[in-house]
């Protein structure tokens, strides 16, 4: 009876010591976040033990659970829903069945995953873009880019922008009834990534004859060029995403090359030939003086990596190392961040750079926000917080779309 009192009491210590993440006071529902937090430690952790015993990949096993998440194309009273390609890349296509007597709105969606996960399909995009979709009355798509690591850096913003481009077409535009100056392109963490790539390159290509008019960024991932930043390091070891999760699968988007996250880690991966790109991201001129605290900046070492990666310096990776000339032209942009996210100061330091070459910018920042409280808005894991974020972000394109 003792021996399993204390076995019991050690795997308690062990669960704790490996999986128990002090919530912040200011967070809401923080005893539904803290096992929101521990259930997805636990598959990280179950994920690495399996990837270490050679039983499968880290990703492999990842996406096992993330597909037991995805939903089938259903249509209701409101909204026709099916699921098609554009141009071979997988869509979810949301229509409105209300007649309207004007070209609608439309949204281009990208959804969030670490670009290694996730899909349209997931319960909470679903309900995301059925949600925008029928508040909006709009034309909703949601992109089903490739995952990596079956498919590396540039597949997934090839995929991204040969969607966007299909359907900024005339002909498709008129097919769906799509007012083409009422067009917005969206995204949540990687798919905000995708999102401002593939609107940086859209909005520069004078080819491309209809032009977005907005774009929504979401706590988005825009750079790994310095991978110590104040947020990574107040959460190395944050709610949900912690800093060595988000560098091993931005790692798994360029190569599966163990040696790129271990040269993230020590922020020594850049080559030797980037030094001029580190003014892109200098967080101690970027980031807002609340954000920069007492840390001190110090620029990465480079040539930690024995080879070179063309994805480490190129803009459509790493959207935030764009040039102020491919700024200048970017639409109305609205950013959301969230004060405990490893990724936060991405979107900080793009605010400010949009801002410094006059790209109207709106921002808003969430003093009790998580990364990726958008996956949690549908039972049994819904939070408040990812319902607020929805409105906010429904009701902002309401107002400006």
């Amino acid at each position: 009876m003792m021996l399993k009192a204390l076995c019991l009491g050690l795997l308690c210590v062990i669960f704790v010591s490996h999986f128990y993440t002090p919530m912040p006071d200011n967070i809401e529902e923080s005893w539904k976040i803290m096992a929101l937090d521990a259930i997805a430690k636990t598959c990280t952790f179950t994920a690495m033990c399996f990837e270490n015993m050679g039983i499968m990949r880290y990703e492999e096993f990842i996406s096992m659970i993330f597909r037991l998440d995805y939903t089938q194309p259903l249509s209701d009273e409101y909204i026709t829903v099916t699921d098609t390609t554009f141009v071979d890349i997988p869509v979810r296509l949301y229509l409105p069945k209300r007649k309207s007597e004007t070209r609608r709105r439309a949204v281009i969606y990208f959804h969030g995953g670490g670009f290694c996960f996730g899909s349209s399909k997931q319960r909470a995009f679903d309900f995301l873009n059925r949600w925008t979709a029928n508040t909006l009355d709009a034309v909703v798509v949601g992109v089903d880019y490739r995952l990596a690591p079956q498919h590396h850096f540039p597949a997934q913003f090839e995929d991204g922008l040969a969607a966007v481009k299909f359907f900024l077409l005339e002909k498709i535009l008129t097919k769906y009834g799509v007012d083409p100056t009422r067009i917005c392109i969206s995204g949540d963490s990687s798919g905000g990534n995708l999102a401002t790539a593939v609107t940086q390159q859209v909005q520069n290509d004078a080819e491309i004859k209809h032009k977005i008019k907005m774009q929504v960024l979401l706590y988005p991932g825009l750079q790994i060029t310095d991978s110590y930043l104040p947020s990574h390091r107040e959460n190395e070891h944050g709610i949900v995403l912690t800093r060595d999760v988000a560098i091993k699968l931005v790692s798994l988007y360029f190569t599966k090359d163990e040696a790129l996250p271990r040269a993230m880690r020590r922020n020594q991966h850049m080559p030797l030939e980037s030094r001029h790109l580190f003014k892109f991201v200098n967080w101690s001129v970027l980031l807002p003086e609340k954000y920069r605290k007492d840390y001190v900046y110090t620029e990465p070492i480079l040539g930690g990596l024995s080879y070179s990666l063309p994805g480490l310096t190129d803009s459509r990776a790493l959207p935030l190392l764009a040039n102020d000339s491919q700024l200048q032209n970017l639409p109305l942009t609205y950013i959301l961040t969230c004060q405990h996210d490893v990724l936060r100061d991405d979107g900080l330091m793009y605010v400010t750079r949009l801002r410094n070459v006059g790209v109207q910018v709106v921002h808003d920042h969430i003093e009790d926000g998580i990364h990726g409280a958008l996956s949690y808005m549908t039972s049994p894991f819904y939070l408040r917080l990812g319902l607020r974020i929805r409105d906010m972000y429904v009701s902002w394109l309401d107002k400006n779309l």
